[in-house]
């Protein structure tokens, strides 16, 4: 199958949004994890992503503050400072070779989940470069999953204070949707070569 090799943001503007379609479960206690991940290792696939508090000036310096990890009907949102940082039991997960977890520009995520764990990370594809047998040559996720389904992932919750007391249901779909796309894109490039 022959895709565009690139995009334009004014092409993607007039493109109907796209929503995660599963269930949201925030992971915030110590006791929730472990069921979590038994749910993503039976699933043996899964999209991966984290966000930060941004950084509105150089003095700032925030940590890996969620990791979401999604399957086609469920996302995982770990928020690590709820949790007190990388729980054991979710960096053996991330260090396990045997569940496939999909990301983009996975090496900016391994270096900030660095600082909170000595980590060594098994079993992930980053699609910037699997994307590129495929001739796509972009390296961003919204405009990878608009070339791919024509639609557009809304990028309105990226600046959110992600260290809040709650995540607002709109800070949630968007964690989800960067997850639940990258799974997606993965998905349906393998299915589709």
């Amino acid at each position: 199958m022959s895709y565009p090799s690139s995009i334009t943001r004014e092409q993607i503007a007039g493109m109907p949004p796209e929503a995660f379609p599963g269930r949201i479960v925030v992971v915030d206690r110590p006791e929730q994890v472990q069921d979590a991940l038994a749910d993503l290792e039976a699933a043996g696939l899964a999209g991966f992503d984290t966000e930060t508090r941004p950084n509105f000036s150089k003095k700032d310096h925030h940590k890996v503050c969620l990791i979401q990890i999604s399957t086609d009907r469920v996302c995982y949102l770990f928020r690590l400072n709820r949790l007190g940082g990388v729980p054991a039991t979710l960096k053996n997960f991330l260090e396990n070779g045997r569940v496939t977890k999909v990301g983009l520009a996975l090496l900016d995520d391994f270096h900030s989940l660095r600082q909170l764990t000595p980590l060594e990370p098994d079993g992930f594809i980053d699609l910037q470069k699997f994307v590129l047998p495929f001739g796509i040559q972009e390296a961003g996720l919204r405009k990878i999953y608009a070339i791919l389904f024509n639609r557009k992932i809304s990028k309105r919750a990226q600046l959110s204070n992600w260290e809040t007391d709650t995540l607002t249901p709109s800070m949630q779909h968007y964690a989800a949707l960067d997850a639940w796309a990258c799974l997606r894109i993965y998905q349906h490039l393998t299915a589709h070569p």
